[in-house]
């Protein structure tokens, strides 16, 4: 029917911009260093539980939600500077092995500090649901998928205006040539996994009020972060979008028309297939390997 369909489509864009908030944060660190950071997806676990336990020890909603976001944005600077810099000219490989461990240490210090217990968040303006149709949409869908439009305007704003944005496009392009400019690639690297940090957070805070979280959602978010930006060309910011979104919408309609146990296989039998048919993605740019 025309209006599970339409009920289908607005709950998969509804994951689908958190999916895409991830793939974003995969983009930046990837122009920066053409590294894959694997803790992407403790981010958005860290910014989720971190707002959720100050919300139930009484800091009131906005404060929680900000404060998430900072410390996670600081969690993404520390990756850098104290994981990924003393490694420097490290084999590739050896990079992707330390964002993994980077993302079991986060794990386990939300679990040594929070438990390993389920969180959620408040809505942020109430529960009644928006008709629309037969179908529909949560207000909490709406804070996600707007927030999400926004960030997007603001960091094609940020590219496009300011020195920090255009000192990350420029190392994306071509790093020897940054540093001849005198630009820092060091710094530009910090700036991109805070950055990251900070898109983790963001998507962790929307979506919690709407789906449970705790120390162990941070894997599977993450890899189909991943799964979304792959599909759309790992480093295309335009692509992280349509990937997020369009993986959304899949494991919705699967979800909805097949089973819900087939829900989670469906972003990654896709990403086998992108990387198998179509490396490069929807939008992506060739481009070569550096550490």
């Amino acid at each position: 029917m025309a209006s599970d369909l339409l009920q289908f489509v607005l709950a998969g864009l509804t994951v689908g911009s958190m999916y895409a908030l991830a793939a974003l944060g995969y983009a930046l660190i990837y122009n920066a260093s053409h590294l894959v950071n694997f803790a992407q997806g403790e981010f958005i676990m860290v910014g989720a539980v971190v707002a959720a336990v100050l919300v139930e020890r009484g800091v009131p909603l906005p404060f929680a939600l900000v404060g998430a976001v900072l410390l996670t944005l600081l969690v993404g600077a520390l990756t850098e500077r104290l994981a990924i810099r003393p490694a420097h000219g490290a084999p590739m490989v050896t990079l992707l092995i330390i964002t993994m461990g980077v993302g079991l240490i986060i794990k386990g210090a939300v679990q040594l500090a929070f438990g390993k217990g389920t969180y959620s968040l408040p809505a942020f303006s109430g529960d009644a649901p928006i008709r629309l149709g037969n179908a529909a949409l949560a207000p909490q869908s709406l804070w996600v998928m707007g927030c999400t439009g926004v960030v997007v305007l603001l960091l094609a704003w940020y590219f496009a205006r300011t020195l920090g944005g255009k000192s990350i496009l420029a190392t994306s392009y071509n790093p020897l040539a940054a540093q001849l400019m005198g630009i820092d690639t060091s710094r530009v690297l910090m700036l991109s996994f805070a950055l990251a940090g900070a898109l983790g957070a963001l998507g962790g805070v929307l979506t919690a009020p709407i789906t449970f979280t705790s120390s162990e959602a941070g894997t599977v978010l993450g890899l189909k972060g991943f799964a979304a930006a792959a599909l759309g060309g790992i480093g295309s910011g335009p692509g992280a979008l349509a990937g997020g979104l369009l993986l959304g919408v899949i494991e919705a309609l699967t979800a909805g028309y097949v089973s819900s146990k087939y829900k989670d296989v469906v972003a990654f039998v896709l990403l086998l297939l992108v990387l198998i048919f179509m490396p490069r993605g929807l939008f992506g740019r060739k481009t070569a390997d550096r550490v």
